[in-house]
């Protein structure tokens, strides 16, 4: 086919794709291990040593092989002395070049064999961590907690003041956190006694400085109980965060002495979970006990409760109180008190009498149960406690207490259980 002059060549289908498509020979791609070269995982450190030790003996029979006669490291460090010497001798410039100096060192660490590299990359790969086998949780701090502890054991009050944090591991996307503490007596209802304090916005190192104060605390709880003490990040949208915990046994606490910590978090540990559950605590009530032998009736004071188990959808509950001495033949020993709205520890401060020969009084229990008020339906059952002979620990010997000092008031705090033998459940 002739072609004018002028005119543009014309290219074949055949001839423009074998033109754009084929660049030619297909080129391996390199992998990223091609440019961090490590030796493999399998390979024992005993291995790296004999190659290493291999390699040194190889440069050194290299080196002693030179023409001279002598090894390469005996004439370069000749020479080095030489030239310090030549410097020296001149006496026009008693200062030394610094860019001669960095030119002879440069010179000393080229002149080492490649044999002698590669021992010395050997080493440094044997001392060196396994990146891929390192966990950030595991090495990563969780923060600090400065806090202080007291037990009041004329009130039967625990106070804990959270004074500050540092250092807390970030939550959140800004490299920050929504910090808050919250605090739990083990073992026991979590939701029972639950303490908590505010939050804080957009920081690691966190101000509380607040004091929380568990009530109803008795020597008994000081022996057996454990405070936990858990530092979390709050989210609008989601599930707040955990960020770390620390646990205090309370034995380690003596009564009327504040106690100083300054403890490392540490990652959220199991809880056990194997108690009773017919044992459950639903929080604490402060009973009062009277027996006035001028009118011949036992005054019974409901003092206050302190933190009752939620029973209600918004974390709170509406409690109230009913007291009988049993047995009741004629059923006329129930009490009851207000209704309180909303509240886990609520305060009553009200009495009932029940008149009764003080010899009776051996022969009867009094049974205290907690309520919690819903219209509409059934009232929850919170928790209940029985004083009398048959009681035992703390419920007897207040009792016995009553029985022994007639006319004098005799308050204690009592532990509120799921379950009360021989109790009706009925409100």
């Amino acid at each position: 086919m002739t072609q004018r002059k002028g005119d543009k060549p014309t290219i074949s289908i055949q001839e423009h794709m074998a033109i754009d498509v084929c660049p030619g020979p297909i080129q391996p791609i390199k992998q990223i291990s091609d440019y961090f070269p490590r030796y493999p995982r399998g390979l024992p450190p005993q291995a790296v040593v004999a190659a290493a030790a291999a390699a040194s003996a190889a440069a050194a029979s290299a080196a002693g092989a030179s023409p001279s006669g002598s090894p390469r490291s005996n004439l370069s460090t000749s020479s080095g002395c030489s030239a310090a010497a030549g410097t020296g001798g001149g006496g026009a410039d008693s200062d030394s070049d610094p860019g001669q100096l960095d030119r002879t060192g440069a010179t000393a660490s080229s002149s080492s064999s490649p044999q002698q590299q590669q021992q010395q990359q050997a080493v440094r790969k044997e001392e060196e961590p396994d990146v891929e086998g390192y966990d950030s949780d595991d090495s990563t701090t969780l923060g600090t907690l400065d806090f202080s502890l007291l037990y009041d054991q004329e009130n039967n009050a625990l106070h804990c003041t959270i004074n500050k944090a540092r250092g807390l591991k970030p939550m959140d996307h800004n490299g920050l956190s929504d910090p808050y503490v919250k605090l739990h007596l083990l073992p026991g209802a979590s939701k029972a006694n639950k303490l908590r304090t505010k939050t804080l916005r957009n920081t690691l190192h966190p101000v509380w400085s607040e004091t929380l104060t568990y009530y109803g605390i008795t020597d008994e709880d000081m022996v057996r109980k454990t405070l936990r003490i858990s530092v979390c990040d709050e989210d609008k949208f989601r599930h707040n965060e955990f960020i770390g915990e620390t646990r205090i046994p309370l034995k380690k606490l003596k009564p009327n002495q504040t106690k100083n910590f300054y403890n490392c978090l540490e990652k959220q540990l199991p809880v056990n979970k194997t108690e009773d559950k017919s044992l459950e605590e639903r929080g604490r009530i402060m009973i009062s006990l009277k027996y006035n032998s001028q009118k011949s009736c036992l005054v019974v004071g409901i003092v206050r409760c302190a933190h009752l188990a939620a029973m209600d959808a918004n974390g709170f509950s509406d409690p109230y109180v009913k007291t009988y001495l049993k047995p009741d033949e004629n059923k006329k020993s129930k009490h009851k008190t207000t209704v309180k709205k909303k509240t886990l520890n609520p305060e009553f401060n009200e009495e009932f009498s029940y008149d009764i020969k003080y010899a009776d009084l051996t022969k009867k229990t009094l049974e205290v149960t907690v309520w919690d008020y819903d219209i509409g339906k059934s009232n929850d059952f919170i928790g209940g406690v029985s004083l009398g002979i048959n009681a035992n620990g703390e419920r007897l010997k207040h009792w016995f207490d009553c029985l022994k000092n007639k006319d004098k008031k005799i308050e204690r705090w009592h532990t509120l259980t799921n379950e009360l033998p021989g109790s009706t459940f009925n409100d």
